[in-house]
């Protein structure tokens, strides 16, 4: 089999793909696509390509039964741009090549992430890293926007007079903030992409991971639709459980006493099965 060409990859490629108010995702190459995984999963017995029904079946076979191999055929290459604070968390995902720009060869410019008004909450009650349901009020919205356009503006204008006194780029830098935005060449493998994004595209991550990680995803269908159809199937929007949430779908199904649980695993559960946590607690637990 030769080369892999999907036509509505490359109707995408080096196409910007805007993300928050300065960021943005493209795909700047891929290798393989849902033909190169067949292929791949079918080489020990030397089957070529069937049709597309038994394509997308075995597909869904790979996924739903964790057969990792054919789908680290695949690669993407993206080009992103995002503040550093979204990079420190995207960059916990290990299974991927980068090269980042380097702010002590480069001067950076001023460009720094300010989150839309009503992204802006408390902390949340229930989700320890992250942020509320509720929007705050406008006041205080505004002020939360003003000290970070101050403290922003403070920051590179001590950066600049560095770099004016002929300081170092790589001294000048140390005080800019976390917001300010920097940029990468990030390339994966399809099957620690899918991971990245059930990770990244979860109600848990923050929202401005999520926001590149939505983008991500579409990016990634055009690549390998088929793919991409088993991964949301199988693994974004199924679930495993653990064999005391079996127990108590079980004892549910058949009308038994469920198992004891504590309140945050009955969130847990209600959440994978699609209930609201409340709802869930008062219909089946009490």
């Amino acid at each position: 089999m030769g080369h892999v060409v999907n036509q509505e990859a490359e109707a995408i490629l080096d196409k910007e793909f805007k993300v928050l108010d300065k960021g943005f995702v493209r795909l700047v190459d891929y290798l393989g696509g849902d033909q190169r995984i067949v292929q791949a999963a079918r080489v020990s017995y030397g089957a070529g390509t069937k049709t597309v029904r038994e394509d997308r079946g075995l597909i869904g076979y790979l996924i739903r039964n964790q057969h990792t191999s054919p789908l680290e055929q695949v690669i993407l290459t993206f080009h992103a741009k995002m503040p550093i604070f979204v990079a420190r968390q995207w960059i916990r995902h290990r299974t991927a090549r980068l090269n980042e720009i380097s702010a002590r060869y480069s001067v950076l410019d001023y460009e720094f992430y300010m989150p839309d008004p009503k992204t802006i909450r408390c902390q949340s009650e229930v989700n320890k890293q992250g942020r509320g349901e509720e929007e705050v009020s406008d006041a205080l919205k505004a002020k939360v926007l003003e000290i970070l356009k101050r403290d922003q503006e403070s920051a590179y204008a001590g950066y600049e007079a560095m770099l004016e006194d002929d300081i170092a780029r790589e001294l000048a830098r140390v005080n800019l903030p976390v917001s300010i935005y920097t940029e990468w060449y990030w390339q994966i493998d399809l099957h620690n992409l899918f991971h990245f994004l059930k990770l990244r595209m979860d109600w848990h991550a923050q929202y401005e991971i999520r926001a590149y990680a939505e983008v991500m995803a579409e990016i990634t269908q055009k690549v390998a639709p088929m793919a991409y159809g088993a991964f949301e199937e199988y693994l974004l929007h199924g679930a495993r459980m653990s064999r005391k949430e079996i127990d108590t779908v079980k004892a549910l199904l058949v009308g038994e006493a469920a198992p004891e649980l504590t309140k945050s695993q009955s969130a847990e559960l209600a959440r994978k099965l699609g209930f609201p946590v409340e709802e869930f607690r008062v219909r089946f637990l009490s």
